[in-house]
């Protein structure tokens, strides 16, 4: 693939003007759009690059586009946009829309990594390490890329969107992208590094420098075939009526091989008071605001305040903690697990609406830890009929799998789990407020719990763990 049949068309008169109508319409309706709610005033190019020409078929051209939106700004997508003359029935899905203005007019525009023709040169881009334009497609130097592989575009997608190879590869492309080091290639990359096979290590990746800012754009991993999905699978169990425990216990195994790999290949630091300090005014700020915006969260925000005063108390003191970098949104939805029963850690983005630097600020452990027992919560709550005593069992199991490996049980540091648990939940009742009021009982639930005592009978560790022989 040759500079020569490539250019950027940023400059090119018209070009964005002519899509802005069609993408006004269909760039709300992805799931992947963080704006929903506020209405699209316009678009601003921030990178284009022609990887097919128009008058090709299919062309195709790879954008990164400024979506505004008032009163905050505008997030930067990243599109891969394909042009034909008409769109086959089996790409009817994937219709943006007919252009009648500008350099594509009489075109019709769509969601290339439907078509196969795109999403094979991704992977060749990708096998041969080219250059295109301002696009970089890197990989690393032990690793091959077999060409041929068939693409199937994945639909089951949330905040991004995912290609797989032929069983061999999955390409994950990031779709609301921000400039900087992006952590869902940063941890994996050191993980793979140090030897831990709880995640499946980058093959390769795309990033993007005509912007000023290096912006990573996708990431190549291998395949699990056959995985299951946390998620998946915990509902499955559930509606059979069976024990979720072992699987669980697994998991925390797994989530622990991770947090220790991961504080051997980045730095840690002590959290101090003054840190401390900060981090339980965050807490308290984010309660505040919840409470303002979540009528039904008031009468507990007493009790909930008091999980975060006591971890402030206990910092005073003189108490510290080691804090590490971590997934930073880990859940049920997050892990696979392959045929063979091991567990896969997937997707380290950390939460997405959270600003690139403070997702890639060291945490203590439990952070994680609180995020996974939220999830067996949520997905206790799911089931119809509930099963008594499920999520309690899952948490125990959970938490005495991390403490075998690691050494260290979560529940003989009630505190800061307490508050880690109390902060992710209040965030659940904003989110469930907003976006789905028929789940805002199970986040309410746990608020009602947290807010009482803080504690659950299956938390409590029956003996002190002992850490495991290396």
């Amino acid at each position: 693939m040759s500079e020569a049949v490539t250019r950027t068309l940023t400059s090119t008169p018209g070009f964005l003007a002519s899509l802005d109508p069609l993408l006004r319409e269909w760039l709300p309706r992805q799931r992947w759009f963080a704006g929903k709610g506020r209405p699209v005033t316009g678009f601003s190019l921030v990178a284009a690059t022609e990887l097919l020409p128009a008058d090709g078929k299919p062309g195709l051209y790879h954008l990164l586009v400024r979506a505004h939106q008032s009163p905050m700004p505008g997030d930067c997508y990243q599109l891969l946009i394909g042009v034909r003359e008409a769109l086959p029935p089996r790409l009817a899905p994937a219709l943006i829309g007919h252009v009648d203005q500008g350099p594509l007019t009489g075109h019709t525009v769509y969601e290339a990594l439907y078509d196969p023709r795109p999403a094979e040169l991704l992977l060749e881009a990708l096998r041969t390490q080219a250059r295109i334009g301002g696009l970089r497609f890197e990989r690393e130097p032990d690793q091959e890329i077999r060409p041929g592989l068939i693409p199937r575009v994945m639909t089951a997608e949330q905040s991004n969107s995912s290609v797989v190879y032929g069983d061999t590869f999955i390409l994950k492309l990031l779709r609301r992208v921000v400039p900087g080091v992006n952590p869902d290639l940063e941890l994996p990359l050191a993980l793979a590094r140090e030897g831990c096979p709880r995640v499946p290590a980058p093959t390769a990746w795309i990033r993007a420098e005509q912007t000023g800012e290096p912006y990573v754009l996708g990431v190549l991993q291998p395949f699990v075939q056959g995985a299951s999905d946390g998620w998946e699978l915990a509902l499955r169990e559930l509606s059979k009526g069976e024990d979720f425990a072992a699987e669980a216990r697994g998991l925390g195994r797994a989530t622990a091989e991770v947090h220790t790999a991961l504080a051997r290949a980045l730095p840690t630091v002590t959290l101090g008071h003054a840190q401390l300090e900060l981090m339980v005014d965050g807490m308290v700020e984010r309660l505040d605001a919840a409470a303002q915006a979540v009528p039904a969260l008031r009468p507990y925000a007493p009790g909930l305040r008091s999980a975060f005063e006591a971890l402030g108390t206990l910092a005073a003191e003189g108490r510290t903690w080691t804090a590490q970098r971590v997934h930073g949104d880990l859940h049920l939805g997050q892990c696979l697990r392959s045929p063979a029963g091991q567990w896969w850690l997937i997707d380290f983005e950390g939460e997405p609406a959270k600003p690139l630097a403070e997702r890639r600020l060291p945490q203590p452990p439990l952070r994680d830890i609180a995020g996974m027992l939220r999830s067996f919560d949520y997905a206790a709550h799911s089931a119809e009929p509930p099963i008594p005593g499920w999520a309690e069992t899952c948490r125990a199991a959970y938490c005495s799998g991390y403490a075998e490996v690691s050494g260290v049980d979560p529940r003989t540091d009630p505190v800061l789990l307490r508050a880690c648990e109390t902060d992710k939940a209040i965030y659940e009742v904003v989110y469930e407020a907003r976006h789905r009021p028929d789940w805002l009982p199970v986040p309410l639930s746990a608020v009602r719990r947290l807010a009482v005592d803080g504690t659950s009978p299956s938390l409590s560790p029956s003996s002190p763990p002992r850490r495991p022989h290396p």
